[in-house]
């Protein structure tokens, strides 16, 4: 599903940011990617969602060789991969429910296929009652659900979560990181990047761990 052989990153003319980056992700498979901050997990969840290239090196994804894909093939290839984003990117002229179903819109979708679906998932991540509320007035956690909520409605062959759990509450936390095991066990990929060491306690899986742009794998 996803393969890393060699690969460098460096912004600019400044040091690399990550560095020899060598792993494999089986698909249907559940990581952790953690370390301290500045350790380059940010750069490395860019690299998959193919909002940058490396340096150097190369990343297989979906068994197609990036660095060969045209602009044309990016948009398919990302509609694949479900984004947790740190800032939540929501729109703000859309509702919470607009804005979770947007990924199955942009699919071609239509609402009464969807509506009770993604009522559901809304449900699911506390967000039942701000249904109709827009991004201006929804709390910071209560954006973070709702960015969590629009990564998983359409079950994406994989799923990147940039900190997905730093803003809930600990009780909040684990009942997300149920809602990952469950995409997990319908078949999604999921690579979740966290220094939450409570959250990685509550779930036996694999973690890559950066330091200073080198990658360990520790079972």
């Amino acid at each position: 599903m996803i393969r890393f052989e060699n690969v460098g990153l460096r912004y600019g003319k400044g040091r690399e940011v990550l560095r020899d980056v060598s792993f494999e992700l089986a698909s249907g498979s559940f990581h952790f990617l953690t370390g301290p901050s500045g350790a380059g997990k940010t750069s490395l969840l860019r690299l998959l969602f193919l909002s940058l290239q490396p340096t150097r090196g190369v990343i297989t994804l979906f068994n197609r060789d990036v660095s060969a894909m045209s602009r044309r093939q990016l948009p398919d290839v990302r509609r694949r991969i479900g984004v947790v984003f740190q800032d939540f990117r929501l729109l703000d002229h859309l509702t919470t429910f607009d804005n979770v179903a947007l990924p199955l819109r942009v699919r071609g979708e239509r609402v009464e296929h969807y509506r009770d679906n993604v009522l559901e998932l809304l449900d699911w991540v506390g967000l039942g009652d701000r249904v109709d509320a827009y991004p201006a007035i929804l709390s910071g956690g209560e954006q973070q659900r709702a960015a969590i909520a629009r990564a998983v409605v359409g079950k994406p062959e994989i799923v990147l979560a940039d900190e997905p759990t730093g803003n809930v509450d600990p009780e909040l936390a684990r009942r997300l990181l149920r809602l990952f095991v469950e995409l997990n066990r319908f078949g999604s990929t999921i690579l979740i990047a966290t220094h939450d060491v409570a959250l990685m306690e509550e779930l036996r899986a694999p973690k890559l761990m950066l330091s200073d742009g080198d990658l360990e794998l520790s079972p």
